[in-house]
C-alpha cells in the first residue's frame, strides 16, 4: 500500500515563511503526497512551486473557526481557485449546527461547493466540539450540500481525529463521500488505524516522519 497517496501534507501555522513553504512543497513532490494544504494567502505561491507535478493544492476556507458568513467563505473559495487551488477544506458554522440551524449550515456548505467550480470540497466539522448526534447531522448536511469529503478537525481546537469519529463519519456518509482524518495523526500506526477505520485522506504536518516510521512530537 502506498501510504503517501493518502497524505495531505499540511502547513497552517500563521508564522509559516516562504522557506517553510518551499520545504513543504518539495517534500510533497519527493514523497508523492496526495496534496499540500496551506492557508489562502499562500495558495498562489505554492501553485507556482507545484506546477507540472501530480501533487494537488488545497486551501482552507473559514479557517479555523468557521465563523465567517457564507458570502465571505464563497469569496475566499473563488479567490483560492483563481490562485490555483484544486481542493478546498472549509470549516462549517459550528455554532449554527449546535443551534439546530441546519438550513444555515447546509447553505454555508453549498456556497463553497458552488464557488469551488467543480473542485473537491472537504467539510471540516470539528468533531471535538460536537455530540455524536451533531456529527451525524453535520455529515448528512455535507452530503446533501454536494461536498466530496467530511473531515474531522482543524487541528486548532480542543482535539483531533479519533478512530470512533472516523468510523461514525464513514458509516454516515457511506460510499457517497470520503472521510479525511486530521489533527493528531503523528505516526505510521496512527495513519494506518485511521485508514482502516474508513479514512481515505490523512491531514498531517508529520507526513515525512510517518513514512519514515517515526512518531512526531506534535502535529499542526
Amino acid at each position: 500500500m502506498n501510504l503517501a497517496k493518502y497524505i495531505d501534507h499540511t502547513l497552517l501555522k500563521p508564522q509559516a515563511t516562504q522557506a517553510d513553504l518551499d520545504k513543504l512543497c518539495q517534500e510533497a513532490i519527493d514523497n508523492g503526497f496526495a496534496a499540500v494544504c496551506v492557508n489562502p494567502c499562500n495558495v498562489a505561491y505554492c501553485a507556482g512551486l507545484l506546477e507540472g507535478t501530480k501533487v494537488k493544492l488545497a486551501s482552507v476556507v473559514g479557517f479555523p473557526l468557521g465563523a465567517s458568513i457564507p458570502s465571505i467563505k464563497s469569496a475566499e473559495t473563488l479567490m483560492a481557485v483563481e490562485d490555483g487551488a484544486n481542493e478546498i477544506d472549509m470549516v462549517i458554522n459550528i455554532g449554527a449546527l449546535k443551534d439546530g440551524d441546519n438550513t444555515l449550515v447546509e447553505g454555508d456548505i453549498k456556497a463553497v461547493v458552488s464557488s469551488a467550480e467543480g473542485n473537491t470540497v472537504k467539510v471540516i466539522i470539528e468533531t471535538c466540539l460536537l455530540t455524536d448526534e451533531e456529527k451525524v447531522t453535520a455529515c448528512e448536511l455535507a452530503k446533501s450540500a454536494g461536498a466530496h469529503f467530511v473531515k474531522t478537525s482543524t487541528g486548532f481546537s480542543t482535539g483531533g481525529a479519533t478512530l470512533e469519529d472516523v468510523k461514525l463519519m464513514k458509516e454516515t456518509v457511506g460510499d457517497e463521500l470520503e472521510v479525511k482524518a486530521s489533527g493528531g495523526v503523528r505516526s505510521y500506526e496512527d495513519a494506518m488505524a485511521m485508514i482502516n477505520a474508513g479514512a481515505t485522506r490523512i491531514g498531517t504536518s508529520s507526513g515525512v516522519m510517518i513514512l519514515q516510521g517515526k512518531t512526531a512530537e506534535n502535529d499542526y
